[in-house]
């Protein structure tokens, strides 16, 4: 598949760093895959975005993720289609999906540290995004 990879719009990019994390510990959650399509649905940088594309989105990742050297290309993708700009966006929709559950897994973690690391986002912005999504994902019962 890496021979002929898609091009990606910057929507298609940000989709697939959440679906990155959601697959990153083998096991898609339903709050994950809700929390990714409430994103879509009411988030501006998506306004116009073709919702249907998000199924070639998500195959695109997961086929890359049974690769040798999927995660790689994956960030090349992302770092081709998605502006800098939207770097810190990536990673604060990354850590919502990663937060969705109410829980952190150690893949998530590393998925996480991995586009903390790929799109160059500062560590200090990083600590302040981890943050916010911890607080937005809190809930009265433990």
């Amino acid at each position: 598949m890496t021979d002929t990879l898609p091009s990606l719009s910057p929507q298609d990019a940000l989709i697939a760093v959440m679906v990155a994390v959601s697959a990153s510990d083998s096991n898609i959650r339903t709050s994950e895959l809700v929390a990714i399509e409430r994103t879509v649905n009411h988030m501006p940088v998506f306004a116009g975005y073709d919702i249907d594309r998000m199924r070639v989105v998500a195959q695109t990742v997961y086929s890359l993720f049974e690769e040798e050297e999927g995660i790689e290309a994956l960030f090349g993708l992302v770092r081709d289609a998605l502006p800098e700009k939207l770097f810190e966006t990536a990673y604060a929709l990354a850590c919502d999906v990663a937060a969705a559950d109410g829980r952190l897994y150690q893949a998530e973690l590393r998925m996480l540290e991995e586009i903390r690391g790929e799109l160059a986002v500062d560590r200090l912005h990083a600590a302040a995004i981890e943050w916010s999504a911890r607080v937005r994902h809190m809930r009265l019962q433990a």
